[in-house]
């Protein structure tokens, strides 16, 4: 489970109702019509914006904000490096057998791909292509979160002037203009609650999960290539810490030490 995604939405909960108790009372900030027309009109809109399959696939796409295993950077170089050296020693056929061990589908792809002799050119094209494929079906669920966050502060408003017009509608009686008045604003505070607490916030964490997969698929990709190409796995490596920050390349640097030790 991702501790940053639940203690972010806990604390942006908890920090809200914690200055709603401080000045007032929680119980005038609960009201069912203002919940009914912001949640069910952000769903409704959101579900006329994309195809149905989509729109089901939410749980699946929420589920990866909450639950995601990250595959790390330097343990993807030196999978590969451990490809080079194994390619270096006894051949590209060797990597077949290596191949049927792993459970990286895009790894064991590009490793079959080589291993059967394809032109480097077609093997980084069959590559990005499907990366590109895998961003846009990362891109699909990141819309559809930021999307619900685009319309739910719009709801609060259409929520507001429902209020204010029920408000004017009894301006005669003064006793009903404050009552009235709260409730309209209640719904504008709920879809900015919503927007800025939950679903953008989702949308931003999906958006770094796609990053973060892609680079590693990227490298992936340019060390396939390096290993076809019979580059030595001392050029590959420095070759793939270009693709990672300086801290993460110190990070690798270190574990190679304690592991040389």
């Amino acid at each position: 489970m991702d501790i940053s995604t639940v203690l972010g939405l806990l604390l942006g909960v908890v920090f809200i109702i914690g200055g709603i108790v401080t000045s007032g009372q929680l119980g005038t900030y609960l009201h069912a019509p203002a919940i009914i027309i912001v949640l069910g009109g952000t769903i409704a809109s959101t579900l006329a914006s994309f195809p149905l399959k989509n729109f089901l696939n939410t749980s699946k796409v929420i589920k990866k904000a909450f639950f995601y295993k990250a595959t790390s950077p330097d343990e993807v170089i030196g999978e590969v490096i451990n490809l080079a050296n194994i390619a270096r020693k006894e051949g590209l056929l060797a990597l077949e057998e290596y191949a049927e061990e792993l459970n990286d589908e895009f790894l064991h792809k590009g490793i079959m791909l080589i291993v059967d002799g394809t032109d480097p050119e077609l093997v980084r094209n069959i590559l990005e292509t499907e990366l590109i494929f895998l961003e846009e079906r990362h891109m699909d669920g990141q819309s559809i979160f930021e999307t619900m966050g685009t319309y739910s502060p719009a709801f609060g408003m259409i929520g507001t002037l429902i209020g204010l017009i029920n408000m004017l509608k009894h301006i005669d009686d003064p006793s009903t203009i404050g009552p009235n008045m709260s409730v309209a604003l209640v719904t504008t505070f709920y879809g900015s609650i919503l927007a800025n607490v939950v679903f953008l916030p989702l949308s931003r964490k999906l958006k770094i999960r796609s990053k973060s997969e892609v680079l590693v698929k990227e490298l992936i990709v340019e060390g396939l290539l390096s290993i076809q190409a019979g580059e030595n796995p001392r050029i590959i490596e420095e070759k793939l810490k270009t693709f990672i920050p300086p801290e993460m390349r110190k990070n690798y640097k270190e574990k190679l030490e304690r592991e040389g030790a």
